[in-house]
């Protein structure tokens, strides 16, 4: 078996590399604990969304409510469009 030459070598380097970059989003949300023990979510938007668990809690306490302001002000939120 001859070893790869030099260009076969980056070629693999190349397309390792394009297919580390490529879009990783499978749609799950993924939670972290941070150094400062905050919890983070990835997977909503662009970067994560952190909060101490206090703030967590506190917002799980009123997610019914977050979920009527929603529905009730839906026509003036921006929505990406169903496919």
């Amino acid at each position: 078996m001859t070893e790869p030459t030099k260009e076969e070598l980056l070629a693999r380097i190349a397309e390792l590399e394009k297919k580390a970059a490529g879009p990783k989003r499978s749609g799950a949300l993924e939670f972290r604990v941070g150094e400062k023990g905050g919890v983070s979510v990835y997977g909503l938007g662009r970067f994560p969304v952190t909060l101490y668990y206090e703030q967590w809690i506190r917002l799980l306490n009123v997610a019914d409510g977050l979920r009527a302001f929603l529905e009730e002000n839906k026509s003036r939120l921006k929505l990406k469009p169903t496919e």
